[in-house]
């Protein structure tokens, strides 16, 4: 994460979604879950008081905006005039707590309400759709045993395959369709496929994110094409 000093009332924060999953956060219940995203704001904003003695009393305007790799979030003191300076503070740390976590709330609310509706649209949808897909990833040392298994594989209906490159290693992502084939067909595919890789421990949006891209679609079929 990156950490950037606007000025004495500002702050901005670059996070990947890497870095979200490092501190223990998916990178979708950020959106789905309010309190999720309250205890990740917090988080960063402690960080922030420890990197950069940013002082967070008083009220704050949070501006949070969706990249394609991560977030960027903005966040500022807000500067109240002398006759608003004049409204009473409570005293107690956790009421003052409350209150930053009640105007977060309604930021929130108004910033992702409508992102939130379309994301849970979408993630219904690619929900409806994964069910019936069983995922798994594999990495390979060296691109020749991927040519091998392309040729020793029977590419049956229902496989679907990506290939990319990653931290110098080949990784395939092997998806069945549930619906076509069943676990048997799919434990004998996966016998076959491990003959010649072994299991990628990273997970598929890393692999996703920061892997180069091979062939995005019919990775084994392709393989089998061009490489002889």
């Amino acid at each position: 994460m990156e950490i950037e000093r606007i000025n004495d009332n500002t702050i901005k924060f670059y996070m990947s979604y890497l870095d979200i999953e490092n501190r223990g956060f998916d990178r979708e219940e950020i959106w789905y879950s309010r309190e999720r995203s309250e205890q990740l704001f917090w988080q960063v904003m402690d960080e922030a008081g420890d990197q950069e003695a940013f002082d967070m009393d008083g009220p704050l305007w949070i501006q949070v905006q969706a990249m394609e790799k991560g977030l960027e979030i903005t966040v500022t003191k807000a500067q109240l005039s002398k006759e608003e300076q004049d409204y009473q503070v409570p005293n107690e740390p956790s009421q003052i707590d409350e209150g930053l976590n009640e105007r977060l709330e309604d930021l929130l609310d108004m910033q992702l309400g409508e992102k939130i509706r379309k994301a849970s649209r979408e993630k219904q949808a690619k929900q409806d759709n994964q069910a019936r897909l069983i995922q798994h990833t594999v990495a390979f040392k060296d691109f020749e045993d991927v040519i091998q298994l392309s040729h020793q594989i029977n590419l049956v209906d229902g496989i679907s395959s990506e290939l990319y490159h990653y931290h110098e290693r080949y990784v395939l992502i092997v998806k069945f369709d549930d619906d076509v084939i069943d676990d048997h067909v799919q434990d004998n595919l996966l016998s076959i496929i491990y003959e010649y890789g072994n299991k990628e421990k990273d997970t598929i949006p890393v692999i996703l994110e920061y892997g180069k891209v091979i062939f995005a679609e019919n990775a084994l079929e392709q393989t089998q094409h061009y490489f002889k």
